[in-house]
Parts: C-alpha cells; structure tokens; sequence
C-alpha cells in the first residue's frame, strides 16, 4: 500500500466505524445528529493526518479523497439507518 493510500485509507476506517457505533448506541431520533458529528471529526482526522504527512504533493487531492469517501460511507450508513424501524 502506497503512503499516499495509507492517509486516506484510516479515515474511511473512522467513517466506518463512527457510522456502525452510531448505528448501534444512538436513537432514532439522534442518528442524524451523531451522523453530522462523526462527518465533523472524518474531516479533523483527515487535515490532522494530512497536515502531519509534511507532503505537499497531491495535497487535494488525497484531502478530497478522504472527506469524499467518508462523506460516501456516512450517506449509505444514513439510508440504511433511515431503513430500519
């Protein structure tokens, strides 16, 4: 696994499993709450990794990449959660 995989990989791990305890702990009435609040620390965790790497290259691009894919995993974790009763 590249460096550059290694940085983005970890938040969508954080995505994951932010949405899966979410899933678990939280009422119906909360998910959309603690959703937006573990969206609020995929994009800490990802300029916190980022700005720790000291690369400037493809800086964006791997950002991007990060808050997307946790952005992508939050909207399934909320459809599904919507689903269930």
């Amino acid at each position: 696994m590249t460096w550059k995989l290694q940085s983005i990989v970890p938040v969508w791990a954080l995505a994951t499993l932010g949405a899966v305890l979410v899933g678990v702990f939280s009422g119906p009435d909360e998910t959309n709450t603690w959703l937006a609040i573990v969206f609020a620390a995929v994009v800490l965790a990802t300029f916190g990794i980022q700005l720790s790497l000291k690369k400037t290259e493809g800086f964006v691009t791997r950002a991007m990449s990060s808050i997307g894919g946790g952005l992508v995993i939050l909207a399934l974790a909320t459809g599904i959660l919507f689903l269930l009763p």
